[in-house]
């Protein structure tokens, strides 16, 4: 029994809810859960030899997405369940840890810890939130009540689990933090980067303004940079894939079954008086509302349709944007947006005469008789709409370029125009209708994603080309099955991402595990299937002199034009007497300006990332000209001319202050290093492609 089990009466008061409460931690700890769950065999990975079950990362993913449903009302959409996965993967990973660095440790929590953090006056929020009136006041007779309610035992045994877990981890955080400090000096230097007010006058000397002619250098400037900086050569560890994508996509058997259901919805709808809205919420995959939209906002059949039919008229089904689509038509609305829809025809290729004649041809083709959608087919160079016979849509202005839109809208509908001349070639143009209305429209939407079955299908397509692509070859055999094979670009094993395919931890282990031209079982992403090859292996190392010669140059020459410009620097400080603004005069590649008021922590946009002006500025004596300050990109002489000085009374009353929020960045910074290295250094066995891989 659990340490408040002793205290509980018949106070008849129910507190709190078991589902959205707790954490991962009561999964991935409990090894009595654990037990009940399946056996450890069935493993989806492991952390530092901590086994973590299917039965467990299943209940955990579930837990989560019906904590983030409470929270959002939404749950987690099919497409972005991979990542929701890693997500609960990577938090499993974390508490794993930490509870590994718990029990290294010896950190433990008593029983009367948790009794003095649920009976305190302030007990935590998920505890006393049914509690607090509509004045926020907090009524601790009620809330003690109830926590001595013997019908309360099993949620106050898992808030007291809870508990328990919250102070153990506060207890390693404040061990791994116990170092942390923030001194007297860095408090003083924030300060003053906070409320000193700075401006000054500079003269600069970019070195782009020096030509490189004047830059003299020999083989041996050029060896001795490459020596002195190897490790702006290192060669890191590098992968290249060779891959075919499998996408998931929907079959044409899925478009059918949706089509078909909505078409029983339909044909029901004729023997049925229930409203049209209420059809929504029971079978559309859109939420209800009444839209008065464009004809541009179908489909071209479902603008047709749409154009054509009466008030109160059903339509569908018919394909829309997000699937199939039927239409209750509640009647148009005039608009102030005019639509045209149009076909084009066009030519391109040749030389502006040749596109002219060509396209003056065509025309008189189709003067004659010429079907235009046919014509479009064969020879239009715009292979968008010359699949569709030359069909452009509906379009409002604004969204073709101005000689087409202008044509466009001028035409006559069923009226073949001249060829017009745009960047693109010779348009042929036909309007096929104008709309200068709106339609009101009620809409049940169902999209079309892939079955089980297609899943299945594209699934075992890309596994039978995996297992004949080790046998014959990654590449006869994909060209056999006239399948498109990408390459990557070399990418690292820390990459967070693989270039065209995105973040896939399966593909990247596999990548810098695997030997040259090792080909992969199918992997999942979020684009389908993939199958790849490992096609390039770079070795860590050194790049050699020869191939980085030219960078090396560049360097050498820069650094070369920084020690001019620091010698000009100082034979102008030499020249001007303290007077800043004489030294264009002097030399016409230095500029002068003036900063204007700023703090160190919000410094001019002119010197914003000039971090040696900046704080040289900060102690430079007011009005005395500074040696060369070497920036970015060239030389600087700076006078301060006007400094706030620094306020000791403001720094007593703001350091409690500064020193906690530095305090605590760098808290946080040290704690997710420090977690950070934590996984970095852990043997962590990821299996869940095996049991996720659909």
């Amino acid at each position: 029994m659990g340490t408040m089990s002793k205290m509980r009466s018949l106070t008849p008061i129910f507190i709190i809810g078991t589902g959205a409460f707790f954490a991962l931690f009561m999964i991935v700890s409990n090894s009595d859960i654990m037990e009940v769950f399946g056996a450890r065999s069935n493993n989806v990975g492991s952390i530092n030899g901590t086994e973590i079950s299917y039965q467990e990362f299943t209940k955990a993913i579930d837990t989560q997405r019906e904590n983030q449903k409470a929270q959002t009302g939404k749950d987690v959409s099919d497409d972005n369940m991979d990542q929701f996965r890693d997500q609960v993967w990577d938090a499993m990973i974390t508490e794993t840890l930490l509870q590994q660095q718990i029990k290294k440790y010896g950190i433990t929590v008593t029983d009367q810890e948790i009794k003095d953090v649920i009976l305190s006056d302030n007990p935590p929020q998920f505890l006393k939130q049914n509690f607090v009136d509509s004045t926020g006041k907090f009524n601790k007779q009620l809330y003690m009540s109830a926590i001595m309610d013997p019908r309360n035992a099993k949620p106050l045994l898992q808030a007291e689990d809870y508990i328990r877990q919250n102070l153990l981890n506060q207890k390693l955080q404040s061990m791994v933090l116990a170092a942390v400090n923030v001194g007297e000096a860095e408090v003083k230097k924030e300060f003053i980067n906070q409320n000193t007010k700075i401006n000054a006058q500079y003269d600069y000397i970019n070195i782009s303004q020096i030509p490189d002619s004047v830059i003299k250098y020999n083989d041996e400037d050029l060896k001795n940079y490459y020596n002195n900086n190897l490790d702006k050569f290192e060669i890191k560890a590098q992968r290249k894939l060779k891959y075919v994508i499998f996408p998931n996509l929907a079959s044409a058997e899925d478009s059918s079954i949706v089509k078909s259901t909505l078409q029983s919805i339909v044909d029901e709808m004729k023997n049925d008086t229930t409203s049209f809205k209420t059809l929504v919420s029971t079978y559309s995959s859109v939420p209800y509302s009444k839209d008065t939209l464009a004809l541009n906002a179908f489909s071209p059949k479902a603008a047709i349709l749409i154009s054509n039919a009466k008030p109160g008229e059903i339509i569908g089904p018919v394909a829309s944007p997000q699937g199939y689509a039927v239409y209750h038509f509640l009647g148009s609305v005039p608009s102030n947006q005019p639509l045209v829809r149009a076909s084009h025809i066009l030519i391109n290729g040749g030389s502006d005469q040749q596109n002219y004649d060509n396209a003056m041809k065509v025309y008189n083709e189709l003067k004659a008789g010429a079907n235009f959608a046919k014509v479009a087919e064969q020879v239009s160079k715009d292979p968008g709409s010359a699949r569709n016979g030359g069909d452009l849509g509906w379009f409002g202005r604004g969204q073709m370029i101005p000689a087409f839109e202008n044509a466009a809208f001028s035409g006559k509908v069923g009226e073949i125009q001249k060829p017009i001349k745009t960047n693109y070639g010779y348009h042929i143009i036909m309007v096929t209708g104008k709309s200068d209305k709106k339609y009101v429209v009620e809409q049940i939407i169902n999209t079309v994603t892939p079955s089980a079955s297609t899943k299945d299908n594209i699934l075992n397509k890309a596994k039978d080309f995996s297992y004949i692509s080790n046998k014959d070859g990654f590449d006869k055999e994909a060209q056999l099955m006239n399948y498109h094979i990408t390459e990557t670009p070399p990418f690292e094993k820390n990459a967070t991402y693989i270039p065209g395919i995105g973040a896939n931890a399966y593909l990247l282990n596999f990548a810098f595990k695997s030997d040259l031209n090792a080909i992969s079982d199918p992997i999942h992403t979020q684009q389908g299937y993939v199958v790849a090859e490992v096609s390039g292996i770079i070795k860590e190392g050194v790049k050699s002199f020869d191939e980085v010669k030219g960078f090396v140059k560049s360097m050498v020459i820069r650094e070369k034009k920084f020690e001019i410009a620091e010698k000009e620097a100082e034979s102008i400080k030499n020249k001007i007497g303290g007077d800043l603004s004489k030294a264009p005069s002097i030399d016409p590649k230095v500029s002068y300006d003036t900063t204007g008021l700023y703090t160190p922590n919000t410094p001019s946009q002119k010197i914003s990332f000039e971090y040696n002006f900046i704080s040289n500025s900060k102690t430079l004596k007011v009005n005395t000209v500074s040696d060369p300050v070497k920036g970015a990109n060239g030389y600087y002489l700076i006078k301060v001319i006007y400094r706030t000085p620094f306020d000791s009374t403001a720094f007593q009353n703001q350091e409690a202050q500064i020193r906690q929020n530095l305090l605590q960045s760098r808290r946080n910074i040290y704690l997710s290093q420090w977690l950070a290295n934590l996984k970095k250094s852990a043997d962590i066995v990821d299996n869940r492609q095996k049991f996720f891989n659909q």
